[in-house]
């Protein structure tokens, strides 16, 4: 990366910084007031020894009051700077932690089909870490080191101005150090922070899908891949450590060669009769009190380079398009009449279409079933409605709008979801059936749960509604887990819905509740049934049969079982498999 995009980097990584501006001011100062207290050391020393040479009354009270002082002031000038500059820190965390969280939140469906949950989390973790580090604490150190640089750097000046422009010479040679560690210091942490992406979204699956683990005996396997995530992690954080533990020193021994010559110099009996013993004393100390400050500085580099690598990803990330939303029409109750003209889409360019012109027209409140083997694109069609992907050709009409043109929040409203894999968040069962509107009535949720069938179980839990479900319902069946889902979708109220396998989980207790339910919701709604078990949707207004992403066949269960064609074969297939 190029110096100017490094500095175009750590610019942006400043305005987040720029709204904590009071904090970041009294940090300064701070910091300016350790600088000048700790450069008095100096001073001191030249005040001690031209004292001692010729002592008076005033100077024995004069020197212990100056080392109080100079104490004191550098305490201040400590709390300060650390209080403001941490409190800095944790609001551009929780700043910038928010930003990449909430963009997230708007990525379109491709972007979370290429990246996986370990990764993105590292990212809202990890990273944000790695680049407040840069943000912060690296301008922790280069604010009171540096000052304190600065102002070594004008009090040895002030002293002898010769002297300081030879021991200044050696800075060319310590810029070459740090150059060189600075680009490796970067090209390392790009692969420290994609490896904890790695041991993240390792973690995050073996310990998600722990049952599949364990009933495949498949423990050593998964620790061998979280060992091997790791052990790389370890190996680059290694290298990290060995390039700061070389360039240190390095860059050390470069201010101690010059401190040498600088002593040197400073002994030749012109210079020496030039200065009293107290400036020669002084200059000697401000010399050596630059080593400290130096080192730090130079430390300070990797966790610049660090935090502009994490910033890069970060930045990227946010520069990522959110969803397409250019509708303007706000969709206030609709109807639900939804048409599908010669729709067409796959998933990315190159890629083989896995809808080839779809055509169909579904009159509001009508119960369609879309039935068709695996693969054949029925969840694909169903997942353009709510807009989670665009048609890459065609268009989809509700109420004889585009689809397009509707803002696509309110659009989703409108839109009532029940997939096959049922996703319950750990919190109460009330919140979970009531999910985006934590403000409503008890009423309302416990009527959306009789009419889902599910009231009567929710009633046997230890604390009914209030009953936490756990880890994604973990502590619920999967009939229980799937009822409630409908319960969510019943309280959401919405003109069209889709339910995609929603009774594919069921035992057949269980799906005659569910039938019953959906009897009731689909009620002057318009609903989309996608279902492996034909025996589920026989009263279906109308059934579509989809094959390799074109719709084959549509009629009445009747109506197609009297074709004898595709419906007919799988319908004759599953009932073979039930006798």
């Amino acid at each position: 990366m190029s110096q100017a995009s490094s500095w175009a980097l750590y610019r942006r990584l400043l305005t987040y910084v720029h709204s904590e501006w009071r904090s970041f001011a009294l940090a300064v100062v701070g910091y300016a007031i350790y600088a000048a207290s700790s450069t008095a050391l100096a001073e001191m020393m030249k005040r001690l020894i031209d004292g001692i040479q010729h002592p008076d009354a005033d100077f024995r009270y004069f020197l212990p009051l100056f080392v109080i002082m100079m104490f004191a002031a550098r305490g201040v000038g400590t709390f300060l700077g650390t209080y403001y500059m941490s409190n800095v820190a944790r609001n551009v965390v929780h700043k910038l932690r928010c930003n990449v969280f909430n963009h997230m939140l708007h990525l379109p469906g491709r972007f979370f089909d290429m990246h996986s949950s370990g990764h993105l989390i590292s990212r809202v973790t990890y990273h944000v870490e790695q680049v407040t580090g840069a943000a912060t604490n690296a301008i922790t150190v280069i604010l009171r080191e540096g000052l304190f640089v600065i102002g070594l750097i004008g009090y040895l000046l002030w002293t002898n101005w010769l002297l300081t422009l030879i021991f200044l010479a050696v800075t060319p040679l310590i810029g070459l150090v740090v150059r060189y560690t600075s680009k490796r210091f970067r090209r390392i942490s790009r692969r420290i922070q994609n490896s904890m992406g790695d041991v993240t979204h390792v973690a995050s699956e073996a310990l998600t899908g722990y049952r599949v683990v364990r009933t495949h005996g498949a423990e050593a396997y998964e620790k061998q891949r979280f060992e091997a995530a790791s052990n790389y992690n370890r190996e680059q954080s290694i290298k990290e450590a060995m390039t700061k533990a070389t360039s240190t020193p390095v860059i050390q021994l470069l201010v101690a060669l010059a401190l040498a010559g600088l002593v040197w110099l400073a002994m030749a009996p012109e210079l020496m009769n030039a200065m009293t013993p107290g400036e020669f004393v002084a200059f000697i100390t401000a010399a050596s009190l630059m080593a400290k400050p130096i080192r730090s500085l130079t430390d300070v580099n990797s966790i610049i380079q660090k935090g502009l690598s994490a910033s890069q990803e970060l930045f990227g990330l946010l520069e990522q398009p959110t969803e397409v939303d250019e509708g303007q029409r706000e969709p206030h109750r609709l109807t639900g009449q939804v048409r599908f003209e010669d729709v067409r889409f796959a998933y990315a360019e190159g890629q083989p279409e896995v809808l080839k012109g779809i055509d169909l027209e579904v009159p509001a409140g009508q119960m369609v079933a879309i039935v068709g083997r695996s693969g054949s694109g029925k969840s694909t069609l169903m997942s353009l409605l709510p807009r989670f992907y665009r048609p890459t050709a065609g268009r989809i009409l509700i109420d004889d709008i585009d689809i397009q043109a509707y803002q696509l929040s309110p659009l989703r409203q409108q839109i009532a979801l029940v997939s096959q894999q049922v996703t319950l968040f750990n919190t109460t069962i009330a919140e979970n059936i009531a999910y985006g509107a934590p403000e409503t009535s008890r009423e309302s949720v416990i009527a959306s749960a009789k009419a889902a069938y599910a009231h009567e179980f929710i009633e046997r839990l230890p604390q009914g509604y209030d009953t936490l479900v756990g880890d994604n319902g973990v502590m619920l069946s999967g009939g229980q887990r799937q009822r409630l889902a409908i319960a969510r979708a019943i309280f959401k109220d919405a003109p069209i819905l889709i339910l995609d396998e929603a009774t594919s989980a069921l035992d057949t207790e269980s799906e005659r509740y569910i039938q019953q339910a959906l009897e009731t919701v689909c009620q002057g709604r318009t609903t989309f049934v996608i279902a492996h078990r034909l025996s589920t949707i026989e009263r279906a207004d109308r059934i579509v049969v989809m094959e390799q992403g074109e719709l084959i066949e549509s009629g009445t269960h009747a109506e197609l079982l009297a074709q004898e064609g595709a419906y007919a074969s799988l319908y004759r297939l599953q009932f073979q498999e039930q006798t």
